[in-house]
């Protein structure tokens, strides 16, 4: 069995800037302060935080929307690869962001409760606030 989950925020940063920064593996590893290997193509892979996440990019709008395969060193061997969705949204004061994140093993909650806010939110506000 799997769960799905969606987790937001908002970060003070144009919709491009951050958009382009996810699919950099410069900026990826700048914004979030894990190492990032980025093919920012459609079939293209990727790694982050050291290769604790891989996956591949399946589809993209550009500055509008990211869709990937994504698994971490957590999954077992016979779990499927999970799918995240990253849309951004203009808002008032940058980017509204949203993260929804489906076909996720029942028993790996931590991204759902803090993972994704503590990894990716809070670092991508700090990173882009200092900018």
């Amino acid at each position: 069995m799997a769960h799905a989950f969606e987790v937001t925020g908002e970060i003070p940063a144009p919709c491009e800037d951050v958009y382009l920064a996810w699919l950099s593996s410069e900026l990826h590893t700048a914004m979030t302060g894990g190492e990032a290997v980025v093919d920012p193509v459609v079939g293209g892979r990727f790694s982050a935080w050291g290769d604790y996440i891989v996956g591949m990019t399946i589809e993209l709008e550009p500055f509008h929307r990211i869709v990937q395969s994504w698994r971490t060193t957590q999954f077992n061997d016979d779990d499927s690869d999970s799918k995240i969705e990253v849309t951004f949204d203009p808002s008032d004061t940058g980017t509204f962001i949203t993260i929804r994140h489906s076909n996720v093993p029942d028993d790996h909650l931590g991204y759902e409760n803090g993972g994704w806010q503590k990894s990716y939110i809070d670092p991508m506000r700090s990173y882009f606030s200092s900018k």
